[in-house]
């Protein structure tokens, strides 16, 4: 793995991005942000599924004026994780109008494309950042595939046709997100705001694109850098692009903090998104959230779909315990579970992990042996074997995580 690359630290309401903080996983609500109750409903879900920042979209007056109802109402759930505004055409009006959303955010996130035309783009900038500085709030200057400032697109083409031997069209359109991204960055500072208050990001649709960018990107600031596919799509398409993108950018240190756009299935679970960018920095060993579940792809001799199930049980077992673990279990996100299908590779997976479980295939002995630590500690039999399992999951816990508390 390389280095990290060397990016100046964010403080975002507590949360720090880039340094040598870990990388911060983030999301983004899909609620009407003028919805008070359940966008702070959402908000707290993402919370506890991991999600370390939370976006949210303020795009008209009735959002701007909810946002201090939606920080309250997560106070009273006992939740302070810090809230990014999503602005994009009116936000200089918005923050002049609603001071208090402009308070109660803890990061403005300004896309350069759509912050006005001509004149009127670097007047609104401007504000924007003013009101940055006023209320001292960082700010993530996102750059977009599809919403690039056009002027500096422009400028670019016209550039490369002028060139003897002319730059492929992606290859220019990555010149041009990179400049709008480079360029802003510099008015900000230029306007008070301070290089350890911006973010940038220049997100791509494309895999190969978005990492060109990225590469590029990294090698001519230290901005703190924020990844992700935009548009990824729906289900494994979206999961396997993003992932595939942001791993080659993370393994080689470039990346700061993350998020993966998913478009949910149609009233799916919306914090699927921060599991996925949860298990892609785990999966990396770049940082570990939830015990992880080893566990075998099934083949002819576990016909029986009993060891799937159970480990679907598990994992799920060990994520909606996690809010509280974390705050009661220091390290236990580090621990591993085998739950293994068969005599094979069975007890040698078990021993490998910190409590594993070899449960009986096709034709063996109807017995389940658990090793904790690598040694056997006990074999299972009967109905309950779940159930029993669960159990000695739950003991291990407190009595190896017991008395490390975080809080």
């Amino acid at each position: 793995m390389h280095s990290r690359h060397k990016t100046r630290p964010v403080d975002v309401g507590g949360v720090i991005i880039g340094g040598d903080a870990p990388i911060v996983v983030q999301s983004m609500t899909s609620t009407d942000t003028a919805d008070a109750i359940r966008t702070a409903a959402q908000v707290v879900e993402l919370a506890n599924a991991g999600s370390e920042l939370v976006r949210i979209t303020v795009n008209n007056e009735a959002s701007a004026a909810a946002v201090p109802e939606i920080r309250e109402r997560m106070a009273k759930m006992g939740c302070e994780t810090p809230l990014v505004g999503d602005f994009h055409f009116n936000g200089h009006k918005l923050l002049a109008k609603y001071p208090e959303c402009a308070e109660a955010l803890a990061k403005y996130r300004i896309n350069p494309g759509n912050v006005g035309r001509g004149k009127k783009r670097d007047e609104q900038f401007a504000q924007m950042i003013e009101f940055a500085c006023r209320y001292d709030k960082p700010v993530r200057i996102g750059v977009n595939w599809g919403s690039l400032d056009q002027q500096i697109l422009a400028e670019k083409l016209d550039e490369n046709a002028a060139r003897p031997e002319p730059k492929a069209l992606s290859e220019v359109t990555h010149e041009a997100l990179i400049e709008s991204a480079l360029s802003s960055a510099r008015k900000a500072e230029a306007l008070g705001l301070g290089g350890d208050r911006i973010v940038l990001s220049c997100k791509m649709s494309g895999v190969q694109d978005l990492v060109a960018v990225y590469q590029a990107l990294a090698a001519q600031c230290d901005y703190a850098l924020h990844l992700g596919l935009t548009e990824a799509g729906m289900g494994s398409k979206g999961i396997v692009a993003s992932t595939a993108a942001l791993s080659i950018l993370l393994q080689q240190g470039i990346g700061d903090t993350i998020r993966i756009s998913l478009t949910p299935e149609p009233g799916g679970d919306r914090s699927q998104e921060v599991v996925v960018a949860q298990q892609i920095l785990q999966a990396l060993e770049l940082r570990a959230f939830t015990p992880a579940v080893v566990s075998c792809p099934g083949c002819g001799r576990t016909t029986s779909d009993y060891f799937q199930r159970l480990a679907s049980e598990i994992q799920d077992y060990l994520r909606r315990q996690m809010p509280q673990w974390r705050k009661r279990y220091a390290g236990v996100e580090s621990m591993s579970v085998a739950v293994m299908g068969c005599v094979v590779n069975g007890p040698g997976e078990s021993k490998q992990a910190d409590i594993g479980i070899s449960l009986p295939g096709t034709g063996e002995r109807p017995v389940a042996p658990v090793y904790i630590d690598g040694e056997k500690d006990v074999t299972l039999k009967g109905e309950t074997i779940a159930a029993d399992f669960q159990a000695i999951i739950e003991r291990y816990v407190e009595q190896r995580y017991g008395g490390k508390g975080t809080v």
